[in-house]
């Protein structure tokens, strides 16, 4: 989501006289595109203002912007320990950029954070999407659930379908553009036609409407939460050709008391119910997730659950990390329970070390099989190229060719297995 936003935001920029430069030190305008979901993204755009005010001692006309989820919300820590950074602006402001440009322009300081989106017609900007071959629309922004350890719905806000038609369009704008494949967005993609009042508008009917569009692509959708699952998303990612049979479900933790005090929607049974749904419906499914280590409470037998979950479950990958208390959210404030950084990442390890263990074997079934793969870069070493690509599943498969190039679609047999990805050949 942060990098679509930071395509939209280049775009604004291009529509008055801006153009992006590779060399900071060339740059006119410096803006950091912020995270918070962890403590270490903000304290990244912390160091990176420092470098910045430093610089701006030597080049006095240089405008210095942050904007994303720290500036969201941190406005007055950034005003306090960076007063030279021209413009603050907040996840709902982008589409506001025009003005607070022209006002940096002339020297004024602006802090624009507003707890309700500036609202326009996204298709009228430019998008200055990076030259690859994917491609990412945003389809529904913020997040209602709450859960306690996450800042979403407090910076990114409630939920907010963006309207059907505009996101169709878009996805045949970006066919036109070459690229091959579109990922949809959504901090709960799942939910996105639920704020709208015709209740046709669900993420099941968006896949089947973009399945239609003319092209050789593919579409992915994330993030999924699990209990918002239907049986109707489900038939659709079936009917349509086009769709990937990938979905990303985040756990958090294989505890169910620990979901609740989470606030998560789902009991571990539950979540346990709807992974069996899909891989009882769909071959090949790549299932990933997401998991924490040492949430505020958390004791070892129930740290233990989740190794054993990852492991029932099988799943294929999954995003880990240890706890990192966040400002305003309810486990922030568990401070009598938290748990000592050095169990946390003690437990962190084993996460990860389970995981590197299901990922390999999650590859290794793939070994022997022919996978039909979208070619996303290539590498030249000693007189050969090794194509990187990724199946449907999401599965990363590496291969040598000279017969295909980036943007094409190969059917590769896969002859060798590794933690992170798959090697292969060209089927002949």
């Amino acid at each position: 989501m942060n990098k679509s936003d930071s395509e939209r935001i280049a775009g604004i920029l291009s529509h008055f006289g801006y153009v992006e430069t590779e060399n900071e030190k060339e740059a006119d305008l410096l803006i950091v595109n912020t995270c918070s979901i962890r403590q270490l993204s903000a304290d990244k755009a912390y160091s990176l203002l420092g470098v910045w005010g430093k610089r701006k001692k030597t080049k006095a006309n240089l405008k210095i912007a942050i904007c994303g989820c720290v500036a969201q919300q941190d406005k007055d820590k950034i005003r306090q320990r960076a007063p030279y950074v021209d413009l603050i602006f907040g996840t709902h402001n982008i589409y506001e950029l025009p003005n607070l440009i022209k006002r940096i322009e002339n020297n004024e300081k602006i802090c624009a954070i507003t707890t309700t989106p500036v609202v326009c017609n996204q298709n009228d900007f430019y998008i200055s999407r990076k030259k690859s071959v994917n491609a990412w629309i945003p389809i529904i922004e913020g997040c209602n659930n709450f859960c306690t350890y996450c800042v979403v719905p407090y910076t990114r806000g409630r939920e907010r379908s963006r309207n059907p038609e505009e996101i169709i369009r878009e996805a045949e704008n970006i066919v036109k553009e070459g690229y091959k494949e579109i990922t949809l967005l959504g901090q709960n993609v799942d939910s996105y036609g639920k704020d709208l009042r015709d209740k046709n508008i669900t993420l099941a009917n968006l896949l089947r409407n973009l399945n239609k569009i003319q092209g050789d692509f593919r579409i992915r959708f994330v993030t999924s939460y699990p209990s918002d699952i239907t049986d109707d998303l489900l038939n659709a990612v079936s009917e349509c050709e086009k769709v990937c049979k990938y979905f990303h479900i985040p756990m958090q933790s294989g505890n169910s008391r620990i979901l609740k005090e989470m606030n998560r929607r789902y009991t571990k049974e539950q979540y346990y119910e709807i992974v069996s749904k899909i891989r009882n419906k769909f071959d090949d499914v790549t299932i990933t997730s997401d998991f924490i280590a040492g949430f505020p409470g958390e004791t070892e037998e129930e740290f233990i659950d989740t190794l054993n979950a990852i492991e029932e479950l099988q799943l294929d990958y999954s995003n880990t990390a240890a706890y990192s208390p966040r400002e305003f959210t309810k486990a922030g404030k568990m401070v009598d329970k938290f748990i000592s950084e050095e169990i946390k990442y003690e437990r962190l390890n084993r996460l990860n070390e389970k995981n590197r263990e299901i990922c390999l074997k999650s590859n290794e079934k793939f070994v022997g099989r022919i996978l039909n793969v979208l070619v996303e870069g290539k590498t030249e070493k000693d007189g050969k190229i090794l194509l990187n690509s990724r199946a449907g599943n999401n599965k990363i498969v590496h291969f040598e060719s000279n017969k295909y190039n980036i943007g094409d679609f190969a059917d590769i047999y896969i002859n060798k297995a590794q933690t992170w990805c798959l090697y292969g050949e060209p089927k002949e």
